[in-house]
C-alpha cells in the first residue's frame, strides 16, 4: 500500500488507535498555514491542468519553492518526479499528485538512515546540549522538554550555560521551577565552570537527564566554537561519550535563514538533531525537508504550538499527513 492509500484508509477507515489519532491531529491542526497555501496551490494545478505538461513542471516547482523545501531539495525532487513520469508513462496531474506526496516521503527516508530518536545514556544521567541563536525559543525549547522527561518520570535538572545575557540565567530558573525540575546556574561567570558544577550536582543527585543552555551568538564563530569546545570537554570528562545529544533549535519561520543557521552550527559542532520552533505560525513547512536534504540532520523536536504538550517528537508520516491531509480526502 503506498503512502496516499494508507493516509486515505486512516482517514474513511479510522484504522488508528487513540494516540495516533491525537498525535495526527496536532500535526493537522499545527500544519494547518502551510496546507492552506501549499496544497490549495497543488489542488488548483491539478485542476488547471488536462495533462502532465512542461509547464505543469515549471509551476510544480515554483509552489514547491515557495513552500520553503530549498531550491536544492527541489531541483533532486523534480528530476526523480520526471523520471518516475517517464518510467511509469504518466500523464493524469491528479495521478501525479498521489506520486509527489510518495516520492516526498521518500526524500527524507532514503539516503543515509537518521534517526530521530533522543540517544539515551543506559549508565548515568543523559546530558542533551542545546544551541541555537537568540529568538528562536531556545530557552522556552529547554522547559518544554523538561516538562516532556518530567511526565516520562525521569527526574531532570537544568543547567544555565548562557551565563552572560542579562535575564538568561532567572528565564531558565523559571522554567525550571514550572517543571519541577531540579537547577543549577550562575550568572556572569565561565559558562563550562557552571556546567562542571552543575554536573558534580546532578550525579549526586542521582539525575536521569540534563539540558543545558548555551550563549546563542554567531557573530563570532571563532569564540563560540572555542566555547563550545571546552563545554564539551568538561561534560565529556564528567560523564563518558556525553553530551549525549547536541540538539539546534531553529525557528522555522526563519526560513532558508534556518538552514544557513543549521549549515553555521555545524561547521562549529557536532549537532545531532534540530528542534524546529513555531513550525504553527508559518506557512513554510517545507524547510523540515530542506534541513534533512540541505544538512544531513534529522528533525527530532517540531513546535505546533504555545502550551507545554505542543513540542512533539518529530514523525515524518505525522508530518506528511499534516501537510497533505485535504488532498487524501480529495483523492477518495
Amino acid at each position: 500500500m503506498g503512502l496516499f492509500e494508507k493516509f486515505k484508509s486512516i482517514i474513511y477507515k479510522k484504522e488508528t488507535n487513540k494516540e495516533e489519532a491525537k498525535e495526527r491531529e496536532a500535526y493537522e491542526k499545527g500544519l494547518a498555514k502551510t496546507r492552506t497555501e501549499f496544497v490549495s496551490e497543488l489542488s488548483v494545478l491539478g485542476h488547471k491542468f488536462t495533462k502532465v505538461t512542461d509547464e505543469y513542471f515549471d509551476e510544480l516547482e515554483n509552489i514547491l519553492i515557495m513552500a520553503d523545501i530549498g531550491v536544492n531539495t527541489v531541483m533532486k525532487f523534480m528530476a526523480r518526479l520526471k523520471t518516475r513520469v517517464k518510467n511509469e508513462n504518466i500523464t493524469s496531474p491528479k495521478y501525479l499528485q498521489e506520486v509527489i506526496i510518495d516520492e516526498l516521503f521518500i526524500i527524507y527516508v532514503s539516503g543515509e538512515s537518521l534517526s530521530d530518536k533522543i540517544n539515551i545514556n543506559s549508565d548515568g544521567p543523559t546530558v542533551i546540549l542545546m544551541v541555537g541563536v537568540n529568538g528562536v525559543g531556545k530557552t522556552t525549547t529547554i522547559g518544554k522538554l523538561a516538562y516532556k522527561y518530567q511526565k516520562e518520570g525521569k527526574k531532570v535538572m537544568l543547567i544555565a550555560g548562557d551565563t552572560f545575557r542579562a535575564g538568561a540565567v532567572e528565564q531558565l530558573k523559571e522554567w525550571a521551577d514550572k517543571t519541577n525540575s531540579l537547577f543549577y546556574g550562575k550568572s556572569n561567570t565561565d559558562p563550562a565552570g557552571v556546567i562542571y558544577d552543575g554536573l558534580v550536582e546532578a550525579k549526586k543527585q542521582n539525575v536521569s537527564l540534563v539540558l543545558i543552555d548555551t550563549a546563542g551568538r554567531l557573530q563570532n564563530k571563532t569564540n563560540l566554537m572555542k566555547e563550545l569546545e571546552k563545554i564539551n570537554k568538561v561534560i565529556g570528562t564528567h560523564i563518558p561519550n556525553a553530551p549525549h545529544e547536541t540538539l539546534l533549535v531553529i525557528d522555522a519561520a526563519t526560513g532558508q535563514n534556518g538552514i544557513l543557521q543549521a549549515e553555521s552550527f555545524k561547521e562549529i559542532t557536532n549537532i545531532t538533531g534540530i528542534v524546529l520552533t513555531k513550525l504553527d505560525g508559518t506557512a513554510k513547512g517545507g524547510i523540515v525537508l530542506a534541513i534533512k536534504e540541505d544538512v544531513n540532520i534529522p528533525v527530532k523536536f517540531i513546535g505546533l504550538g504555545e502550551g507545554m504538550e505542543d513540542l512533539k517528537t518529530f514523525d515524518i508520516e505525522a508530518y506528511i499527513y499534516g501537510l497533505f491531509k485535504d488532498m487524501f480526502k480529495d483523492g477518495k
